[in-house]
């Protein structure tokens, strides 16, 4: 009896993996957008996820955009 080939398996993989790939890039992006659109967010994940936070914080100023950071602090030290 001969071997089953493998390129059905081989495309599921594939399409598994792309699938993978495209949720979470997906996940990142509504992650991002929920962080750039909500300080109370932000401050929530700087509550328990701060190295996330600081990701979000990296990415914006790499990309040019400075002073969030600075903001976010100054209106939590208002708050508290």
């Amino acid at each position: 009896m001969a071997p089953k080939p493998l390129a059905p398996f081989a495309k599921r993989m594939f399409k598994g993996i792309v699938l993978l790939e495209v949720a979470g890039v997906l996940g990142a992006y509504g992650l991002y957008y929920k962080m750039n659109t909500s300080q109370d967010f932000r401050n929530s994940m700087n509550n328990s996820l701060p190295s996330v936070l600081e990701v979000y914080y990296k990415s914006n100023e790499y990309a040019g955009v400075y002073g969030i950071r600075e903001k976010d602090l100054e209106d939590w030290s208002k708050k508290a």
